[in-house]
């Protein structure tokens, strides 16, 4: 096993994976698809300092993203975090029932009338979409001409490919030909390297598919800040007052970011219906 670590003692020897020993002690054990995992988790985003800087992070570089003009914002995943603190206006939503939830919904279903929405929004949410496809028809259908959709996800380099194929607790299939995948429950079912394969190794499949959307931008971003962080599931490795130093260092790595970034903001504007 990978990063195994061997603790004998003087009747046996028990063998313990670095994975399991850096689970974050309140959601150890617990079952991803249970509503009461999502709670927690928002009590992990809150107490963690150093990953609440990056949740606030990502929230300022998906406003900035954000078209001008009417319609709503949806957020699709609103889980366990806090992005109506700090866009106040978003419509928040989820596959169940949570604080701080608005509705209920599939990605694949939206229930909102054509062209009404300004823009949909999320943070770690499309690589659980079963079938990808059905979400972008979906949004091309409610978002007005000009919007977009914003989105900050995992992405795969040499680096993340280690991280999130030895020590993330999701489904990572980067070699898989297909988009979709099957559902096994709201939160379980993913498949880490779903916008990889969609936005860049597919991405001439994209454009011919959804004729919609153009690819605005996709920004490669934090090859060790979630990491040092422990991310929702693990036990945080740096205070919250290192966060500019590992900030300031990947800055400096901007140029090796194709090989180290482990997330990407990714943004689509809608040009067509």
């Amino acid at each position: 096993m990978f990063f195994e670590i061997l603790f004998i003692t003087k009747d046996r020897e028990y063998h313990v994976t670095l994975k399991s020993w850096l689970s974050n002690p309140l959601t150890r054990g617990m079952d991803i698809d249970n509503p009461k995992t999502t709670e927690l988790r928002r009590q992990v985003i809150q107490e963690k300092s150093f990953l609440r800087k990056i949740y606030l992070e990502w929230y300022s570089a998906i406003d900035a993203a954000l078209p001008t003009g009417s319609g709503s914002v949806l957020e699709i995943g609103s889980g366990a975090g806090f992005m109506n603190d700090h866009i106040p206006d978003i419509i928040t939503s989820d596959v169940f029932w949570s604080s701080g939830v608005n509705l209920v919904l599939d990605g694949g279903h939206l229930p909102f009338r054509d062209l009404t929405l300004r823009a949909i929004i999320m943070t770690n949410v499309f690589h659980h979409f079963p079938n990808p496809q059905r979400f972008l028809w979906e949004a091309a259908r409610c978002v007005r001409l000009g919007g977009t959709i914003v989105m900050i996800e995992p992405w795969v380099t040499s680096w993340s490919r280690l991280i999130y194929s030895k020590l993330h607790h999701e489904p990572f299939s980067p070699e898989t030909m297909k988009w979709e995948f099957q559902q096994r429950g709201p939160l379980s079912g993913a498949n880490t390297a779903l916008p990889w394969i969609v936005f860049q190794r597919d991405r001439k499949r994209f454009e011919s598919e959804f004729p919609q959307w153009r690819l605005k931008a996709v920004k490669l971003m934090m090859p060790f800040s979630y990491i040092v962080s422990g991310g929702v599931s693990l036990k945080s490795l740096s205070p919250g007052c290192s966060y500019g130093l590992w900030r300031t260092l990947e800055h400096n790595l901007r140029p090796l970011m194709p090989r180290l970034a482990m997330f990407a903001q990714i943004v689509l504007q809608k040009l067509s219906y």
